[in-house]
């Protein structure tokens, strides 16, 4: 009997140190040191166990890649742990569709740059085979492939992704409203349009079409475009989801570049890139629609709130100052702890250049103000007069899209998801 207490203690000794064992070896290494006990890895295992890690694939064209693009890749994300995603080639974008506005290298930069992207694949097929589905599967090691609730139907009528339903590896999101590429398109070949036809009052009024989604109906007895022009509506929620929720730190380096990102392309994603590299926090300051309306030959295609989410889909943006002002203020700089603001040698104005009415007079008379050699040659206007070229392709195409997008209005029900 008077050993008792002390076997009691001994043993409480010994289970006090398996639970200090296991406590810091899961705090410090994400497994328990065991302490020479006998709680070793087997049983760990056991304890913990290893989820496997879910990896989806979706696939597309992502032409005049757009927040709805993003979207759709954030809602694919969701659904697994790692987002694979496949970019068509130009060949079966017109094989199936019509011309590409922006080609392949500029589409892989696009989706590369998506913060929900974990991984590319190029050349990806139009419709997925069987053979393509499983290099999906055995190589990419995919289990899922995502697509939206619109149909994606081949020129013979069939079903794209018919072979991965019937392998119940196929899951669903919600399309989201408002945009499309054909949108888009439309969007400029209404400007097209507008000018063949010299139509001033037509001209005055554009912009609030855009926002309004109205639709173009000419005076030479032209019929009424079906384009749907911006049906989009913004909401809070949209925008918490496509930001990135932190801050700036005290001691951060924060860089600022500013612009009306109009059809946000891939120039514009490579110079937030280089940006992005001068610092610890990029934040972009995007100018409002009547601003970009007031300096530039022509009024912005995409309105503040669409351009908004293109770039805070970005990986590179850490932040986004919604209705930024022209001219870069000291006190904008102090507020938001700017240590440095740059604009590319590419741009659709040379305001940055001029000697008086400098929007960056401030910045520059602190030496804080730098001019970043644009990698790629490509504006706005870039995009537009690709579609001014070759115009009555994109007509034909666009008619085919809008006829397919009626269906799909016409029929829609409601999906859930976000």
């Amino acid at each position: 009997m008077s050993n008792t207490p002390a076997r009691q203690l001994v043993g409480g000794a010994a289970a006090v140190a398996v639970a200090l064992g296991f406590y810091y070896g899961v705090a410090k290494n994400g497994m328990p040191l065991g302490l020479g006990l006998g709680l070793g890895l087997p049983l760990w295992g056991k304890i913990r166990g290893k989820k496997k890690i879910v990896r989806v694939y979706m696939d597309g064209c992502f032409d005049m890649m757009h927040y709805g693009h993003c979207n759709a890749l954030r809602q694919a994300r969701a659904l697994g742990d790692q987002l694979v995603v496949g970019v068509v080639s130009d060949a079966e974008i017109i094989a199936n569709k019509g011309p590409p506005v922006t080609p392949l290298h500029e589409r892989m930069i696009m989706v590369k740059a998506v913060k929900w992207v974990d991984e590319v694949i190029c050349d990806a097929p139009y419709a997925i085979n069987e053979d393509f589905m499983k290099k999906l599967f055995n190589e990419y090691k995919i289990d899922y492939i995502i697509h939206g609730d619109d149909p994606c139907v081949l020129p013979d009528g069939t079903d794209a992704y018919e072979l991965a339903k019937k392998a119940g590896r196929y899951k669903q999101i919600k399309r989201t409203e408002g945009v499309s590429s054909t949108d888009i398109v439309g969007r400029m070949l209404l400007c097209v349009r507008e000018r063949l036809v010299n139509d001033m009052h037509n001209h005055s009024s554009l912009q609030r079409q855009f926002s309004q989604g109205r639709r173009e109906k000419f005076e030479d007895g032209e019929s009424e475009s079906t384009t749907r022009i911006s049906h989009f509506l913004p909401t809070s929620r949209r925008i918490v989801q496509f930001s990135n929720g932190k801050g700036a730190g005290p001691d951060s380096r924060i860089v600022y570049i500013d612009g009306a990102f109009d059809l946000f392309h891939a120039g514009h994603v490579e110079i937030l890139r280089v940006a992005r590299e001068l610092g610890d926090f990029l934040l972009v300051g995007l100018h409002n629609d009547q601003t970009i309306s007031a300096k530039r030959a022509h009024r912005p295609i995409m309105n503040l709130h669409e351009r908004s989410l293109s770039v805070l889909a970005c990986r590179y943006v850490d932040e986004v100052i919604i209705g930024a002002p022209h001219e870069v203020s000291r006190d904008m700089i102090t507020t938001f702890n700017i240590s440095l603001v740059v604009h590319g040698t590419i741009s659709e104005s040379d305001d940055f250049q001029k000697e008086e009415g400098n929007p960056y007079a401030v910045p520059i008379s602190m030496g804080i103000f730098k001019v970043l050699e644009s990698p790629l040659d490509i504006t706005t206007t870039t995009i537009i007069r690709r579609i001014v070229a070759n115009h009555e392709a994109y007509e034909k195409r666009n008619e085919r899209k809008s006829a397919s997008e009626k269906k799909y209005y016409e029929a829609k029900t409601y999906v859930s998801g976000d």
